[in-house]
């Protein structure tokens, strides 16, 4: 039996990789002749680093300004041919960073300061994971790593965070690394939220990262200024493209301002692991992640195996932490034969969350048995 084990994070206890090993150990326990394939995913966010570096890019450690100007250490994960740059935002400037949230002041230079890091290792193409922000900026810390000069009314460049955006007057893309013409960049993200608006980033995003409804106002007005600078400094309108509001915003100045193209994250990621290969000769695939519902179902990591799985012809059954609102009728439809989660195993929801390796793993046994030749 060849089994392909893909699994996203456990959120809270189990990195894609960890889950992927324990699904392993479960696999092997059911069939100890199973070939096993481990494939640690993600959908474009946070995991993005982990799933290239499972893949064999090179990890290369960089201190970058952190969301609120504190140095961090983050990666940049190369190709082994070097043309290939992964870089997460999150790694850089995500809300995870922070000891105490800051809706209006916190940036995404950090991010900007990786892909420069990037290009001066030889990149030709930068995949750019959004995900998991820390602020609301548009982007405007990212620009500004990379030379471009957000500026007031009397010619100053403008402090960090999406609440300095307020006092915009112009963006000069005069100083913009020129190196960034012929790289090509592409923004893997997993939402299609515009910029402004209800949808947009302020609204839907930023009371996850501690704003208040007034900062939600005042964000939004901010970000519209940001757009309107943005459209005069390149001439196109970005702020209703799908994905403009994705990572604080950070989505309108991958698009508008470096030409990125923007693909679902899941299937940047799968691209990068190679998964379609490692599918050749598959009997099953197993996925899954800490929290599986009805958003899964609209193209997390999970979804995108599956229906990779589905077009190679192979069996997947997703095994998650939690199961919530699907049923089989939605799970058939996205090429998912089963679904199970660690309740199955364990009634202790502490448990669940605490113990989720060995859980994971005698779940992963049982489905794996319940399918073997009696």
């Amino acid at each position: 039996m060849r089994v392909v084990v893909a699994p996203d994070k456990f959120r809270g206890s189990l990195t894609a990789s960890e889950a992927a090993e324990a699904i392993a150990d479960g696999v092997r326990d059911a069939d100890p002749s199973a070939d096993v394939a481990t494939v640690p995913v993600a959908d474009g966010g946070e995991g993005t680093i982990e799933a290239a570096l499972s893949a064999g890019y090179r990890r290369i450690d960089h201190d970058v300004t952190g969301p609120t100007g504190e140095q961090v250490t983050a990666a940049v994960a190369l190709s082994p041919d070097g043309g290939t740059a992964v870089v997460e935002l999150a790694a850089a400037s995500g809300l995870s960073l922070l000891d105490e949230p800051a809706p209006l002041t916190a940036s995404t230079r950090g991010t900007g300061e990786l892909v420069r890091h990037a290009l001066d290792a030889g990149a030709r193409t930068v995949v750019l994971a959004v995900g998991g922000s820390a602020g609301t900026d548009g982007g405007a810390g990212l620009l500004a790593a990379l030379g471009a000069r957000a500026l007031d009314a009397e010619g100053s460049e403008l402090g960090d965070g999406g609440a300095a955006l307020r006092g915009i007057s112009r963006l000069d893309l005069d100083g913009l690394d020129p190196r960034l013409s012929p790289a090509g960049v592409v923004l893997a993200c997993d939402v299609d939220n515009p910029l402004l608006g209800p949808r947009g980033a302020a609204a839907v995003f930023g009371p996850q990262k501690g704003a208040t409804p007034d900062d939600v106002r005042l964000l939004d007005e901010a970000l519209q200024r940001w757009a309107d600078a943005v459209e005069a400094a390149t001439g196109a309108d970005h702020r209703d493209v799908p994905g403009a509001g994705a990572a604080g915003g950070a989505g309108i100045a991958a698009l508008g301002v470096l030409g990125a193209r923007a693909v679902p994250g899941v299937d940047v990621v799968l691209d990068l692991v190679d998964f379609d290969d490692r599918l050749l000769g598959a009997d099953l695939v197993i996925t899954g992640e800490g929290s599986f519902d009805a958003q899964s179902l609209a193209g997390k990591a999970p979804v995108g195996v599956a229906l990779r799985a589905r077009a190679a012809g192979v069996p997947a059954v997703v095994l998650a932490g939690r199961l919530d609102g699907v049923d089989d009728a939605a799970l058939r439809s996205v090429g998912i034969e089963a679904a199970h989660d660690l309740s199955e195993v364990c009634d202790d929801p502490d448990r669940r969350m605490s113990d989720a390796a060995e859980l994971l793993r005698r779940l992963a046994a049982w489905v794996v048995s319940a399918r073997l030749p009696r």
